[in-house]
């Protein structure tokens, strides 16, 4: 993103090229509290400007939920399939009309100048079952706005090109230009 952005005069560093660190866990009732949080742990271990994301997915009929407890929906971290098999469950006799949804990224930058968090937003539908085997999470059973393929059948350029993570680091890229 940030070579189609055309921006120069930073290095990226990934977290397999830093010294471990304790991160705190994440408690906060919003994305960007959990960005937020998790940027300042990595700028306070490493001493480097650091970007940290948290998503999910918030579904309208459940009140926004899972949110941010989407990676732990049915219980257990990580756990794609009983996640999904949960919010189908839950799902189930919601008409298609109530079936709206919105993959969410917060994204949080923190440098020793300031601290700055964008959120990105990719509005769709759940389908009734999943779709496509591309992807993770919750993608077979998300419908982007204005497609007939769920998140799972999209190519990665086409996911990255519309992408709720797309978006967020979009938003971001002003204040990435002023720290470059």
């Amino acid at each position: 993103m940030l070579d189609g952005a055309g921006l120069t005069g930073l290095t990226l560093v990934s977290l397999d090229d830093v010294a471990p660190f304790d991160e705190a866990p994440e408690t906060g009732e919003r994305f960007e509290d959990n960005a937020l949080a998790k940027a300042r742990d990595a700028f306070a271990a490493t001493g480097l400007a650091t970007v940290a994301d948290d998503s999910g997915l918030e579904v309208a009929a459940l009140r926004g939920m899972p949110g941010v407890l989407s990676a732990r929906w049915a219980g257990s971290h990580g756990d794609d399939a009983g996640n999904t098999a949960l919010l189908l469950a839950q799902l189930r006799d919601v008409p298609d009309e109530r079936r709206c949804a919105a993959f969410v990224s917060a994204c949080a930058l923190v440098w020793d100048s300031g601290e700055v968090v964008v959120r990105g937003e990719w509005p769709g539908t759940i389908a009734h079952a999943p779709r496509g085997d591309g992807g993770f999470g919750y993608d077979p059973v998300f419908i982007p706005g204005g497609s007939e393929r769920s998140a799972a059948e999209l190519s990665p350029a086409e996911k990255d090109a519309a992408s709720h993570r797309g978006r967020a680091l979009a938003l971001l890229l002003p204040a990435l230009r002023a720290l470059a």
